[in-house]
């Protein structure tokens, strides 16, 4: 496939988690712009992004969902799947990130991560790739892993541990489903303006210091990733398995 249908979500129903706000709302919307129906799932309101969604002239669906669950997380994927037919997408975006010393880091902050960004991570994974094998259907999963896939970052000890995870994880179901019909790819986001970067960007040191290593020269934008994302999701990926596709600015490779 050359031409731009190759690009096209048009017919397709992608589940996108943490859409509320930040990366999540650019995924959403640029599944949006490429033609796909968006369901949104998380514990916020999703008012602005099913705005913009609509906007785009596509379908928004909001259901709520405590991430931190991944059995509220699997029964939600269920209960989805009957309500709005067969899903095509899911993309795993919901995140948390929690800052401490390493000599400090508390057990609370080790699990709430772990339960969000790893643990419901996997489990949706696997009740989504159930769902298409059973009904010998195409799927595709986008996993948001992190430019801490690859590094060890400062102060976030779970979150950089999730983020390993996420990409192990996305490579072992790559290795199991791809000649399943199921695509499962990640895409490893560099430093993007949205409430878990608040902090570092509200810290002139640290701000500079992530500024002068990125080869762009800015912080990302939702919308960056929202964009490799509907490639994932797309037919021009169909021979991608297992991937991760950095969307950092140039930051790994410096």
């Amino acid at each position: 496939m050359s031409d731009l249908s190759a690009f096209s979500l048009s017919g397709k129903r992608v589940i996108v988690t943490g859409a509320n706000t930040g990366i999540g709302q650019g995924i959403a919307v640029s599944i949006a712009k490429a033609g796909g129906e968006v369901i949104g799932v998380g514990r916020s309101s999703m008012e602005e992004t099913a705005r913009l969604v609509r906007a785009a002239g596509a379908k928004f669906v909001e259901v709520s969902c405590d991430l931190g669950d991944h059995k509220a997380a699997q029964a939600m994927l269920d209960n989805v799947w009957g309500s709005q037919g067969p899903i095509d997408g899911l993309v795993n975006n919901a995140g948390i990130i929690r800052r401490n010393d390493a000599v400090d880091f508390t057990e609370a902050d080790w699990d709430d991560v772990m339960d969000v960004n790893l643990k419901s991570l996997f489990f949706l994974c696997q009740s989504f790739g159930r769902r298409v094998m059973a009904e010998q259907r195409r799927g595709r999963i986008v996993n948001v892993a992190s430019v801490l896939s690859f590094q060890g970052g400062i102060r976030v000890a779970s979150y950089t541990a999730s983020k390993h995870g996420a990409l192990g994880i996305t490579r072992l179901l790559a290795c199991e489903w791809a000649q399943k019909g199921v695509n499962v790819n990640a895409i490893a986001p560099g430093y993007i303006e949205t409430n878990n970067t608040a902090a570092l960007r509200a810290d002139p040191d640290r701000s500079t210091a992530i500024l002068a290593r990125i080869p762009a020269g800015r912080w990302g934008v939702p919308a960056d990733i929202g964009d490799a994302a509907v490639f994932l999701l797309a037919p021009a990926s169909n021979y991608m398995h297992g991937a991760v596709v950095p969307v950092d600015g140039g930051w790994l490779a410096r």
